[in-house]
């Protein structure tokens, strides 16, 4: 019996480690995204695609920033 959860717990490990490794891909990556929007004149036009499509749409830079900003802070709680 001792083997058998010793399997389950290093699955469990695996699954945990998989995870992890995700949300930190995806915490660099909206890392990226913020740095770039932070980094824009003011002049500048933001498109946002609308989700499961290849539309985007003009968006206020200012409400951009501060989603993505929200949206990263969100994830790196969640880590």
């Amino acid at each position: 019996m001792s083997a058998k959860n010793q399997r389950e717990n290093e699955n469990i490990d695996e699954e945990e480690s998989k995870l992890k490794e995700e949300l930190n891909k995806k915490i660099k990556e909206q890392k990226i995204v913020f740095d770039e929007l932070s980094n824009l004149k003011k002049n500048r036009r933001v498109y946002v695609q609308q989700p499961n499509s290849n539309i985007f749409f003009l968006a206020d830079r200012g409400q951009t920033l501060a989603s993505c900003k929200k949206e990263l802070d969100n994830m790196k709680k969640d880590m």
